[in-house]
């Protein structure tokens, strides 16, 4: 057995060898001024830094990190004669993604998902549609909806507060569901929000560029599925089969009421009753640009905050301090006789500062979504390849300690001066939506749902660390999955009412 897994072995070592001849021998790279690569670990020969190339287990934003120290804040590298660029400072994200935005703007390509569709007429069209719906404008008519689940997951905290990871999940899901199909979520075993999780799971795994093989030589998209090393192959058809459920499950859920008239106006049937654009496009071509636009939205809406919102838990588990200063300005400002709404927003500078260092503290995306170059560029005396995948750090954007004093620390005063959000501290948007063209389009309604939700606990409920069995405070570690996504760990908190005469 050992034989022949080594054969196996040497098979696909042979195999690999020979695609990178096919690849890269006789091939002529332009670069006319003959300018070095940015700086960064040179590798072996064929195999480049592969050996160097974190893994997803380590939490490859803190090897990047790293690296930003030894080489400073670009650092070039090739797997596989694949480059690679990370972005380490601001500087160079606005420089090369915003800047330069115009080759800078690809994508590895994945179909339906928006966020990763490649540059060109296919995702405009899907940006703008996305627009229509989720500019800063246009959200406001979520905000009832966006209250109403709120108040929801206040009751539902109050019967299993011991279910709270679960019950934030809910509300989301529950929310954009709305938004988007005007579709109602059982309270467990929804099959929408099973399809929505195990989709982001496949995305989390294979989002960050090198996790496998064929993302450094795509010609392995050809092998057979038995062939020994390409496991991909069968991840990515279970992956293709639920991302093929996830979009049209829903959509024609939709279409049916639509044509019964039993349809809740939503995202959906407003993009199918009017596309937006004055571009003319065919009926099957707006269907398939609206059925992708509320699967993105519905997806993206459904999981990504929900880890920013669990976030909060755990810092206010974990930093108690925050969290009755939070709740005197609210006091203050609100009241305790209701919740906090949206008006009141303005006049709540600590909550919105504690929301800021919700997103910087522990980032969602801690590298962003990979861009591509679209062509051979030049910046700042080094060449950039077309076909360089480039990766923003936001995690090192957003945790440089020349900005933010002890970054692993969770401080919303950094974000105040003389009582108010101070404008020259650096905004965790710059880096936690992403960057250039590609920034999310999510972010305004992303916003006004944590709003919505940290603020409406905070009124309502302590969230205290568990005690020990002396009744001390047991002491809380931040631990975090490591991916394209990052979630806390599952851990464990009390969340108590601040008074029995808590009206909500």
């Amino acid at each position: 057995m050992e034989t022949i897994q080594f054969y196996s072995y040497l098979t696909v070592a042979g195999l690999l060898f020979g695609l990178w001849g096919l690849k890269h021998i006789g091939v002529k790279k332009p670069n006319p001024n003959r300018l070095p690569r940015p700086p960064g670990p040179k590798g072996l020969p064929i195999l480049g830094a592969m050996l160097e190339m974190p893994s997803l287990g380590d939490k490859p934003w803190l090897a990047y990190d790293k690296l930003f120290k030894k080489y400073g804040d670009m650092v070039y590298f090739e797997v596989l004669g694949q480059p690679f660029l990370v972005l380490g400072s601001l500087k160079r994200t606005n420089d090369i993604l915003d800047k330069k935005s115009s080759n800078y703007s690809d994508r590895m390509g994945w179909g339906y998902d928006i966020p990763n569709m490649p540059y060109g007429t296919m995702w405009r069209r899907h940006r703008r549609a996305f627009h229509e719906h989720f500019h800063t404008n246009a959200v406001h008519k979520y905000l009832p909806t966006q209250a109403k689940e709120s108040q929801a997951l206040l009751c539902r905290l109050l019967t299993t507060p011991q279910n709270f990871m679960h019950h934030i999940r809910h509300t989301f899901a529950s929310s954009i569901m709305s938004v988007s199909y005007g579709l109602p979520v059982l309270e467990f075993d929804d099959p929408y929000i099973a399809l929505a999780e195990e989709t982001v799971r496949g995305a989390a795994e294979a989002g960050i560029p090198g996790t496998f093989l064929v993302d450094l030589l795509p010609v392995l998209k050809y092998v057979p599925s038995w062939f020994p090393g390409a496991g991909f192959k069968r991840k990515a058809a279970h992956y293709a089969a639920i991302n093929a459920e996830v979009v049209d499950r829903p959509f024609k859920s939709i279409q049916k009421k639509m044509a019964e008239g039993t349809a809740i106006p939503c995202v959906l049937t407003s993009l199918l009753e009017e596309f937006p654009g004055n571009e003319e496009l065919s009926r099957a071509e707006k269907e398939l640009v609206s059925r992708n636009t509320a699967a993105v939205a519905y997806i993206a809406g459904a999981d990504t905050t929900v880890s920013t919102t669990q976030s909060f838990f755990l810092a206010m588990a974990m930093y108690p301090e925050v969290l009755r200063n939070a709740q005197a300005e609210i006091d203050a400002v609100v009241g305790i006789h209701r919740l906090p709404d949206f008006n009141d927003r303005p006049y709540l500078p600590y909550v919105n500062a504690l929301i800021k260092e919700t997103m910087r503290w522990q980032l969602v995306l801690p590298l962003g979504v990979p861009h591509m170059a679209t062509e051979d560029d030049e910046y700042d005396g080094y060449f950039i390849p077309k076909g360089t995948i480039v990766i923003g750090a936001a995690w090192s954007i957003l945790h440089d300690p020349e900005v933010f004093e002890a970054p692993e620390e969770f401080k919303p005063e950094r974000y105040l001066k003389d009582g108010q959000i101070d404008p020259s501290v650096r905004d965790p948007v710059v880096a936690a939506f992403g960057f250039g063209r590609r920034m999310c389009p999510g972010r305004y309604l992303s916003d006004n749902s944590l709003y919505s939700i940290v603020s409406s606990v905070l009124a309502v409920y302590n969230i205290n660390a568990p005690v020990d069995e002396s009744g001390q405070p047991k002491q809380l570690e931040a631990n975090y999955t490591s991916g394209l996504l990052s979630y806390p760990l599952p851990f464990n908190c009390t969340i108590e009412p601040r008074s029995k005469a808590a009206d909500f």
